[in-house]
């Protein structure tokens, strides 16, 4: 039988989870759930990185051993977890007995083949980061990851000499392009490993300084680097938590699901630990990008982190996880407000589907009795589209398109709504002579909305089995030979009386005073301080498509040096989207995100004309994506 291996990162367990974790750890919920339902062995983990400097300095505060500290603070997720119907087989700790034994057992193994020396090092350390940086790295005399103060410090320490696989971790990107997706975050880790020669790595913490961590075995004065300790956690589980590890050599994983923030530390780090012990590497790297509020960064003293159990309390766990990846496309940031949500929910939860189900049973119950009809004939277009979607969602989440995938699912949706309104049962019930072809559609319809459950199942746990519920099945069970296969469901079943799946949710619409005043009729001026308001700076566009159903707007992917945004500009009539890419571009980068057709944009191009002779505004010479423009 074939096995699935799908991982999230083993989050730090001083965090309160976020919508971040929940983003990542849904991802790889989805892929685990779907696979189970092909008949696939599933091994799906998480679980939390509890050694290193920030656990010990808050066990410290708190009076309490790092254990104690971490024992306490690793039910956050678990709990988290629980509510958000996860579904994972293990849940790693870090601090197992098993782990860290497979850990130095790995260590003993590199230091035996030369792959860990021992040297004396000079650099400047991050804390909060738990990292050594170099003096150019050092931004302002700051980490250049965080922002905060750094200390120097000089001291032996043991190096993994990363270095030596430099080349073969290029290739190995360059011969396998599924290897490290996006293709974006593809290309940023070539131009990481091209652009300088890669270092050796740091993997040691003298004792004197940190304690808490994993003995190196080889020096009883030194523990290891947490990355280092943290990494390897994806292959010690497969050998004492896997399902059926008697049975199933579970690595290498199909996926490992991260943030882009931590794409260097698994795609040249892990890789290259793994090339040097001679072992596979995973099939797949994906990063996922960050999300945003209403357009602004989460942070504590802006008061706009988003609350996992305050969403759930409010609009339910199924209509959490569906907007997460029905809202952005995965691998690009994404945007959180509650009115998004509720529109969401308003229309393609509560009427897409949550009135096709009623429409359904409501009709059944007047025509039939609530018992499922024989159908008279085989409505072959529909049966075709709900069995060929099988392939396509298997090809969609091969390649984690949950977006694409969601999209195939409401293609069925709303092919079953229209085909309710084409043949409008409620007329073909007041003639006797059109019984026939009333069992036929409602018939149709019903399946229909059995492959809709099917499908919806590892997207929204809860209200696929709602539907089978509704359809008169006592649980949730998918044969994988036989219930992708049209006509599964029986006819002559009497089915249950259900209330609505997704009601919708009522906004008092704000009345707005509209005030006419006079304005005068030339141009207002503006001071220097109005126009340093806004932020213009250079990008490069990497990606550019047509926006779905539109001739004017492209989707254009755009470096502008602090992040990957998306723009979606006026400009389809007059460029062809092949032809953007690689140009440079004048991007205002504050502007509040909007969306345009259902497509979020995040700034704005500079273009001078109209949007039939129109010329984007480009520069003279190159320069770095991320200069401001003045």
């Amino acid at each position: 039988m074939e096995k699935f291996y799908v991982t999230t990162p083993i989050y730090y367990v001083n965090d309160i989870p976020h919508i971040g974790h929940v983003y990542t750890t849904v991802a790889a919920d989805i892929l685990a759930r779907f696979n189970r339902m092909l008949g696939k062995k599933v091994f799906f983990l998480t679980g939390t990185d509890e050694h290193g400097q920030k656990v010990q300095e808050a066990a410290q505060k708190r009076g309490l051993t790092p254990k104690e500290h971490a024992d306490s603070m690793v039910v956050n997720f678990q709990k988290l977890w629980k509510r958000m119907n996860i579904s994972n087989d293990a849940f790693i700790r870090t601090t197992d007995e098993e782990h860290k034994k497979v850990v130095q057992e790995l260590l003993q193994k590199l230091y035996d083949k030369g792959e860990i020396v021992k040297r004396p090092y000079q650099g400047w350390y991050c804390t909060p980061d738990e990292r050594f940086w170099t003096e150019k790295e050092l931004i302002d005399g700051k980490c250049p990851e965080c922002g905060r103060p750094v200390e120097q410090i000089e001291e032996d320490n043991y190096f993994f000499v990363m270095s030596k696989y430099a080349d073969r971790l290029i290739e190995h990107i360059e011969k396998n392009p599924q290897y490290i997706l996006p293709e974006t975050r593809r290309n940023e880790v070539l131009g990481f490993l091209k652009s300088k020669p890669l270092g050796d790595l740091c993997i040691s913490r003298p004792k004197r300084r940190l304690s808490w961590g994993i003995e190196l075995p080889f020096d009883r004065d030194y523990v290891t680097y947490v990355w280092f300790d943290a990494l390897i956690n994806y292959y010690s589980a497969t050998l004492y938590l896997g399902p059926e590890r008697d049975r199933i050599t579970w690595w290498p994983a199909e996926h490992h699901i991260v943030g882009k923030d931590i794409l260097t530390t698994h795609a040249v780090y892990w890789s290259t630990m793994l090339m040097a012990l001679d072992m596979p590497l995973p099939k797949n790297i994906f990063a996922h990008g960050w999300w945003t509020v209403e357009g602004r960064k989460m942070s504590k003293s802006l008061g706009n982190v988003v609350n996992p159990d305050e969403v759930i309390d409010k609009y339910g766990v199924d209509a959490f996880r569906f907007f997460l990846f029905r809202e952005v496309t995965f691998g690009l940031d994404g945007d959180f407000s509650e009115g998004a949500l509720i529109q969401r929910i308003n229309t393609e939860l509560a009427n897409d589907l949550g009135n096709l189900l009623q429409r359904c049973l409501s009709m059944l119950n007047k025509y039939f009795d609530s018992i499922v009809p024989e159908p008279k004939t085989k409505e072959e277009t529909i049966a075709t589209q709900a069995e060929e979607s099988l392939s396509a969602l298997k090809e969609a989440l091969g390649v984690l398109a949950f977006h694409r995938a969601l999209d195939i699912i409401w293609d069925l949706i709303d092919r079953l709504n229209k085909y309710i309104d084409e043949n409008q049962p409620w007329h073909l019930a007041k003639d006797p002579s059109q019984r026939d072809k009333l069992s036929t559609v409602l018939y149709t319809c019903l399946e229909g909305l059995r492959f809709v459950g099917m499908y919806l199942y590892p997207f929204m746990p809860e209200t696929g089995v709602k539907i089978f519920h509704a359809l008169g099945y006592e649980d949730f069970t998918v044969d994988p030979e036989r219930d992708f296969t049209w006509g599964r469901l029986p006819s002559g079943r009497k089915l249950p009386k259900t209330g609505p799946l997704f009601p919708r949710i009522e906004t008092k619409k704000e009345e707005k005073k509209v005030e006419k005043v006079e304005t005068e009729k030339k141009e207002p001026l503006i001071s220097i301080d109005d126009f340093a308001r806004v932020q213009l700076k250079v990008g490069r566009v990497l990606e550019a498509d047509r926006v779905k159903n539109s001739n004017k707007l492209l989707r254009l992917i755009v470096d502008t040096g602090d992040k990957h945004r998306q723009i979606v500009a006026g400009i389809g009539k007059v460029y062809e989207p092949e032809s953007l890419v690689g140009k440079q571009v004048v991007v205002v980068t504050n502007l509040k995100p909007a969306k345009l057709m259902g497509v979020l944009s995040e700034g704005m191009l500079l273009a001078a004309g109209d949007e039939t002779d129109l010329s984007i505004v480009t520069l003279e010479k190159e320069v770095p994506p991320g200069t401001r423009v003045k």
